[in-house]
């Protein structure tokens, strides 16, 4: 692994933990799961399936941002606005 694509890795797995502190289900499950999953991959060796891999990383990202602005919205719309 190129030294860009090992930082690359390590600064997704940063950001997904950073992400984590605020998930539902608790940031321990959160940081389990990334381990795991990270963990389970940690023998790729080719080029290509290291891109897929990161292409998914960054669109679970997303997928997170988009859950917590969701949240967020519901929250601010139960504050604001009364139930019909």
């Amino acid at each position: 692994m190129a030294s860009s694509t090992r930082s690359r890795v390590i600064q997704l797995y940063k950001n997904m933990l950073f992400l984590g502190r605020d998930y539902p289900k608790g940031y321990e499950y959160f940081r389990n799961r990334a381990k795991e999953s990270f963990m389970k991959h940690k023998d790729v060796k080719d080029s290509h399936e290291l891109e897929i891999l990161l292409i998914k990383g960054q669109y679970i990202i997303k997928e997170l941002e988009a859950l917590y602005m969701l949240k967020k919205y519901r929250t601010l719309k139960k504050r604001y606005y009364s139930e019909q």
